[in-house]
This record gives structure tokens, C-alpha cells and sequence, in this order.
């Protein structure tokens, strides 16, 4: 056992070793970068709560601005309940004077037919029915002018003004059709576009006077009336064959009325948006989308729509939005353009359309084009996809069209020539005994219809032209006209000319022209 050494002795002092040195100085290094990423982490932390405070401080100062801007809404509209009903009682007073003295004062002889020349004179018409409360007479007026679609726009929402009671006026105006089609007819033409156009006009004839748009003047009960008319129509999507066989007019047309009464509901948000995807290609369902309250759901559809291949639908979501920068059109309208080729290619592989093929291959690489082309022009894309090799594409397909629809033309028999014999037939003509050949230039091949009677074989020829259409070199011998039977004697008289309406050999014309089912046929 070692003895302990005195303290006061001196002892001999061990040098440190060279890997001990290095030891420290990694430890040193290592507390060094731990203690700069503590601190960094802390002031990450610092500067992202400050962010954070900052951004509550904004929200509070935002919320507390709408909630200000709320309460003096609602203490606007709470004072101006007294003078929009005053003003609204007034009005139904002095409509419902004008109706009574319309019905006393009533003139048969003026337009008795209801036809009118003019806009003013539609206006008129309009006011009255709406007048009257003659909610048929008004439908029937509107659905006989499809083809004055924009007067209707312009004078519906005067004449709705008319009412006495604008919205169930509406709502009884439309009944045939929405919620469901009572016609006797199956349905017959689809009315859509006039159930849209009167619920969209509707709209301004029930604003609020006082406030306009953020208050609407529907009562209670004919909003509870538009809401069983809502449900109405929900019920009868099972015996339509569910949300996958609706009509995309009768879905326009049951968010249109749910938007002009305010009746969207909460809870249908999702049957909302699967029947806007079913419909997405409605040029009008975008907007509608938003004012359903589907704004928040738009980058989820649009991107359900570009997995179904509905590029261009996704491209006019995206603008309504405002999500251009997440979904670049240009992207989406070349993939759109790319599977319409497939599409129009897979048409000509088709061998069920072997006859249509190529026509029906070009009708869908044309409407694509078209719809490209116009969507480019709508949100200004020329810079960033030019439409000329687009457009160079579409002549090209139209020219192509146009040119098979040209009848080919028959060049005239180069074997026709005079002598003692009669003139010399087509090389084939001995292959069939019912075979004709004129002495004249044959007109154009013209096929008809199966049902068109064959004529008899047995037609006598005509008899040889003057020698002056024929060549200087006649045959040896007289030229029979079938193999079985040589051609009766010429007569001694010729046609001057070739012989009108005489049917030539398998249908054809003489003179070119064809009946009038076939000229409708082949154009």
C-alpha cells in the first residue's frame, strides 16, 4: 500500500496529452454550436409569437370593425323597416288600383292577337299579365319568344315590378315546370332557360327600396311557400334516377331559386356540390357555385373536375375564384386540347363507326378547337398559348369537310363515237343484260334510295346521234348493245338534244337532276 505523499513536497507535474486537447476543444466547439442553435431557436420563437401577435391583433381590429359595421347594418335596417313597409304598403295600393282599372277599363280590341312589333309594345304586353296577376298568360307570353331572349331580359324585371305580389307571381308562373314537369307530354321542350330568366329577373323587382340588395321584400310565407318548392325538388331527384341523371337546366334552375329567395341551406352544401360538377360545364355554374357558399370547397373541386378530365370547366372555376397562380390555365387547356385528340382518335379505331368515323372524329377535335379559342379571347391567354396554329387547325378540319361534301364529278364517256352500228358502249357495259348506254354524255352518278323501283329492263335505246359526234374513223361493223340481243334499227330521225327527265340505267336522271328526297339527301 502506497503511502500518501506530503502536500508540501513538490511532485513532478504530468503533461497533458495531445488527444486530451483535442477532446476539450470539440467539447468547447460542441457547447459553442449548441448554445448559437439555442439561441437562434429562441429567437425563431420570439419573432414567430410577435408574428402571431400581430396577426391576432388584426384579426381582433378586423372583427371588431365588422362587428361595428354589422351593428349600424342591422340598426340601419331596424330603422328602415317603418319606411320600406310604408312605402311597400303604398305601392301595393296604388298596383292594385291600376289592376282594378286595367280589369274595368279593359279594351278587347286592343292587340287582340297579343302580337307586338316592338319593345315597348312587349313591355306593355308583359305589364299587363303582370298586372292582372295572369301568371299562365305572362309564362305563355315569355316561352313563345325564345328568340327574343335579350328583349326578355331587358323588360321581364319592369314588368315583374307590376305585381302586387312579384314573388308568388313567379312561383305560380313556373309551376308547370319546377319543381317538377307536370306536362301531359313527357316533357316536350325543355323550359329551363325560361324558368332562369324569370327567377333572375325577379331579383330586382323585390329589393328593398330602402337598402336595395342586402334586404329582399319576400314575405315569411312565400319564403316558407319557395322552400317546400325547394324540398319538392330534392324529393323527385330519386324518381329522376339520382343526382347522375338530373338535367343540368332543372339543376340551374333549383339553385337559381334557391339564390333569388335566400333559401340555401347549410346542411345541403354537399348535395350542392355534387350537382355542380355534374353540371360544370353550364357556362353560368361557376358564379352560382359562390353564391351557394361553396367558395371555401372551389380548389377541391376543381381539382375533382381536372381528374375527370374536365380541364376547361376547371379553367373557368379557377377564374371565378381568383386561383389562377395554383391551377395556370394554359396547362389545363393543352391537356384538354391532348384529350380530345385521343378522344377523336379512338373514334377512328372504332370499328361500330366505320361509315362516321372520320366525321364524327373531326366534329370532336373542331368543337374543342372552338371552345380553346374562345376561352384564350375570354381571359386575354394570347401571350402565353397563341391561338393561330389553333385556329390554322380549324380551317384546316372545315376545309376538309367542305370538301367531301362536293359530288365528285363524272368525266363524259370518251367512248362514244358514230357509226352504222350505233356508238360504242362503256368497256363493261356487256357484263349485264339490263345494261343502257346513251349515245349522249352520261350526267353525274346519282345513287338512290333503296326504296326507289328499279326500272325494267327492257328500255329500247335511243337511236344514234348525227355522225357529227362521232370520231372520223367508224368500225368495220354495226356495234350490238348486249351480248344477247343486238340493238333494234336506228329510226330515221334523231334527238337534237340529250332527252329530258328519262331515267338512265340503275336510277339515274338524264338530265342530272335527281327527286326531291334525294336532292334533301345529298344537298
Amino acid at each position: 500500500m502506497g503511502s500518501i505523499p506530503d502536500p508540501g513536497e513538490l511532485t513532478e507535474l504530468t503533461q497533458p496529452s495531445f488527444d486530451e486537447f483535442k477532446h476539450q476543444t470539440s467539447l468547447m466547439t460542441g457547447c459553442t454550436l449548441m448554445w448559437k442553435e439555442l439561441s437562434d431557436h429562441i429567437s425563431s420563437l420570439e419573432r414567430n409569437l410577435m408574428r402571431q401577435s400581430e396577426a391576432l391583433k388584426r384579426k381582433i381590429e378586423t372583427l371588431d370593425s365588422e362587428t361595428n359595421a354589422s351593428l349600424d347594418s342591422l340598426k340601419k335596417r331596424e330603422l328602415s323597416i317603418d319606411a320600406s313597409v310604408k312605402i311597400a304598403i303604398n305601392r301595393v295600393e296604388l298596383l292594385k288600383n291600376s289592376a282594378l282599372d286595367s280589369l274595368n277599363d279593359d279594351d278587347p280590341e286592343d292587340n287582340p292577337d297579343g302580337e307586338v312589333d316592338d319593345g315597348d309594345g312587349l313591355l306593355q304586353l308583359l305589364k299587363s299579365t303582370c298586372l292582372r296577376m295572369e301568371a299562365k298568360e305572362f309564362w305563355n307570353s315569355v316561352i313563345d319568344r325564345k328568340k327574343e331572349i335579350d328583349l326578355l331580359r331587358e323588360k321581364i324585371p319592369a314588368a315583374l315590378s307590376e305585381c302586387i305580389d312579384p314573388a308568388m307571381f313567379v312561383m305560380e308562373a313556373i309551376s308547370d315546370v319546377f319543381p317538377v314537369d307536370k306536362r301531359g307530354n313527357g316533357g316536350g321542350n325543355d323550359l329551363g332557360w325560361a324558368c332562369v330568366l324569370i327567377l333572375e329577373s325577379l331579383i330586382p323587382a323585390v329589393l328593398d327600396p330602402v337598402i336595395g340588395k342586402s334586404r329582399m321584400l319576400v314575405t315569411p310565407s312565400v319564403k316558407e311557400k319557395a322552400e317546400e318548392i325547394a324540398e319538392r325538388w330534392k324529393r323527385s331527384l330519386e324518381e329522376r334516377g339520382g343526382i347522375d341523371n338530373v338535367k343540368p337546366p332543372d339543376v340551374h334552375t333549383f339553385f337559381q331559386h334557391l339564390i333569388t329567395f335566400g333559401i340555401v341551406n347549410i346542411e345541403d352544401l354537399e348535395l350542392y356540390r355534387k350537382l355542380v360538377i355534374g353540371s360544370a360545364w353550364r357556362k353560368q355554374m361557376p358564379k352560382l357555385t359562390v353564391l351557394l357558399g361553396l367558395g371555401d370547397k372551389m380548389p377541391d373541386m376543381i381539382e375533382e373536375l381536372i381528374s375527370k378530365g374536365q380541364h376547361l370547366d376547371a379553367v373557368h372555376f379557377t377564374y371565378e375564384v381568383g386561383l389562377v397562380d395554383k391551377f395556370p390555365p394554359v396547362p389545363l387547356l393543352k391537356a384538354f386540347l391532348k384529350d380530345a385528340k385521343k378522344a377523336a382518335s379512338s373514334i377512328l379505331e372504332d370499328p361500330n363507326n366505320a361509315g362516321r368515323a372520320a366525321q364524327l372524329a373531326a366534329r370532336k377535335e373542331q368543337s374543342a378547337l372552338r371552345a380553346v379559342i374562345k376561352c384564350i379571347e375570354e381571359y386575354k391567354l394570347e401571350s402565353e398559348l397563341p391561338p393561330e396554329n389553333l385556329k390554322k387547325r380549324l380551317e384546316q378540319l372545315e376545309k376538309t369537310k367542305t370538301e367531301k361534301r362536293k359530288p365528285a364529278a363524272v368525266t363524259a364517256n370518251k367512248r362514244t363515237r358514230a357509226s352504222n352500228g350505233g356508238p360504242m358502249p362503256p368497256a363493261k357495259a356487256g357484263r349485264s343484260t339490263n345494261a343502257y348506254v346513251s349515245s349522249f354524255p352520261a350526267s353525274p352518278t346519282i345513287f338512290s334510295s333503296a326504296s326507289h323501283p328499279q326500272y325494267p329492263a327492257a328500255i329500247p335505246a335511243y337511236p344514234s346521234p348525227p355522225a357529227m359526234y362521232g370520231t372520223s374513223t367508224p368500225p368495220a361493223g354495226p356495234y350490238v348493245y348486249s351480248p344477247e340481243a343486238a340493238a333494234p334499227p336506228p329510226l330515221a330521225g334523231s334527238y337534237p338534244g340529250a332527252p329530258m327527265n328519262y331515267p338512265v340505267a340503275y336510277g339515274g336522271y338524264g338530265n342530272g337532276l335527281a327527286p326531291a328526297y334525294q336532292q334533301a339527301y345529298y344537298g
